[in-house]
């Protein structure tokens, strides 16, 4: 999400640090070219407008002008005024402080991702908040939609609201919180049913939903690549039901992300939850700062920290750290990291999070280097005995054609995974040799595998 706007920007701003002094019409033929770049993103106008008006005065203002690096002070306005469009640097939470259990009311059109990001909630409400969590679909429309949520809900490890056959939806959302009460639950989040565009109907059924629960929470589930229609569904909504909040979807898409710029300002609700992919645990807390930093291409470590640590057991970090210390690294190791690469979102995934991600993501894109490259890693490591694994050295040409045959791969492929292998157990011995202070100065680098296809 974003690559298209932020490639843009990044350009712009490229721009403007190279040329060292600027004067009052450099920065406005840049700001033109940031007006231009936000509306192709399918920023609506409206937010657009508010957004330069606030850029603009202190943009060309004199402290910025006659500063030594004007360049990054105009970038810095940009990043702060684009945090506060996506809602201010702190980020709001889900408001959970009520006598349980807490209601929760999930709207929005159909096809939006309401019913996944659901049964994503609750996973890391129970999993994460340690909330007792009951989810219940109020879908009576959509064929075999409850019964979508109750299969999301037992791959989520939650309980889901029995079905039971011609319930109206404000009938099923009184039972959810009756069984909720009598089962201890703290939260229960109720499913509604969506349409393919807003209409008065649809409306009714979720107001009278709303009017029977009182929920403390009600969040609009809305796609990120929406587009233009992204601020007349978020009004619509709000002015019927009073919103409390936005959970976007497919923010790992591949759209254009205006609607994650244009809802918050339409609506004065804040983004609350960010759904980064298909698994059932790709959901987030939103933080403005963090994509308002990713947007303008300069990467968010701190969420891919925070991936690493929830994807990376301690107890297998520990001995990978161990056999760093030593200088002792095998494909095993090697195929494990691979792994963990895959689970925090595969290389597009990290290399969104990292600084200059156009030009990274530009890179890969002309060496050919994706997430099946990992995959065929893995398989080629997989398809060696242990004893290769152990000792590459072993590998001769018959060899080596065995373990292409058997995954589905050429000799080349296997060649280039042993020179990988090969810096990167260069690399650990140069690190044994190094010792700690050396392993501090490497940083983070050090602990990364290379990208496969470097040389």
């Amino acid at each position: 999400m974003f690559d298209s706007l932020s490639g843009k920007l990044t350009g712009i701003f490229e721009r403007l640090t190279r040329r060292g002094l600027l004067t009052e019409a450099d920065v406005d033929a840049a700001l033109r070219e940031i007006r231009i770049a936000l509306l192709e993103a399918d920023v609506a106008l409206v937010a657009v407008k508010h957004f330069m008006d606030a850029v603009k005065p202190k943009a060309i203002g004199q402290s910025v002008l006659r500063s030594i690096t004007p360049g990054q002070m105009v970038i810095k306005i940009v990043q702060d005024e684009l945090v506060e469009l996506l809602g201010g640097a702190e980020p709001t939470p889900l408001s959970l402080a009520a006598v349980p259990p807490v209601p929760i009311l999930m709207v929005g059109l159909q096809g939006s991702g309401k019913t996944t990001t659901t049964a994503k909630l609750a996973r890391r409400l129970q999993k994460n908040d340690k909330k007792k969590t009951l989810v219940a679909s109020l879908d009576v429309h959509r064929p075999a939609a409850q019964e979508q949520l109750a299969v999301l809900a037992q791959q989520a490890e939650i309980v889901s609201l029995p079905i039971v056959p011609g319930q109206a939806p404000a009938a099923i959302a009184r039972r959810a919180i009756e069984a909720g009460r009598l089962g201890g639950f703290d939260v229960v989040i109720l499913d509604t049913a969506g349409r393919l565009a807003i209409d008065e109907v649809l409306m009714a059924e979720v107001k009278a939903v709303k009017d029977t629960v009182s929920p403390i929470e009600t969040l609009l589930v809305a796609d990120a690549m929406t587009g233009q229609d992204a601020i007349r569904v978020a009004e619509a909504f709000n002015k019927t039901l009073g919103l409390t909040g936005i959970a976007l979807t497919r923010l790992d898409g591949d759209g254009r992300g205006g609607a994650a710029l244009s809802m918050r300002y339409a609506t004065g609700c804040p983004i609350k939850l960010i759904g980064v992919g298909e698994k059932i645990d790709d959901i987030e807390p939103f933080h403005a700062g963090r994509v308002a930093s990713r947007i303008l291409g300069m990467g968010d470590v701190i969420s891919l920290v925070e991936k690493a640590a929830a994807s990376i057991e301690q107890e297998d970090a520990e001995a990978m750290a161990a056999k760093m210390a030593e200088g002792r690294f095998d494909l095993d190791d090697m195929a494990k990291q691979l792994k963990q690469m895959r689970s925090m979102g595969g290389l597009e995934g990290i290399m969104a999070m990292l600084p200059g991600v156009a030009k990274a993501k530009a890179a890969m894109a002309t060496n050919k280097i994706n997430d099946k490259v990992l995959q065929h890693q893995e398989a080629i490591i997989s398809s060696m005995t242990l004893k290769e694994r152990h000792d590459p050295r072993i590998l001769n040409a018959s060899r080596k054609r065995r373990i292409a045959a058997g995954s589905g791969t050429h000799v080349q492929d296997i060649n280039k995974l042993l020179k990988q292998f090969d810096q990167m157990s260069r690399m650990m011995k140069q690190m044994k040799k190094l010792g700690q202070k050396g392993l501090m100065r490497q940083g983070l680098s050090a602990l990364m595998p290379r990208m496969p296809g470097r040389h």
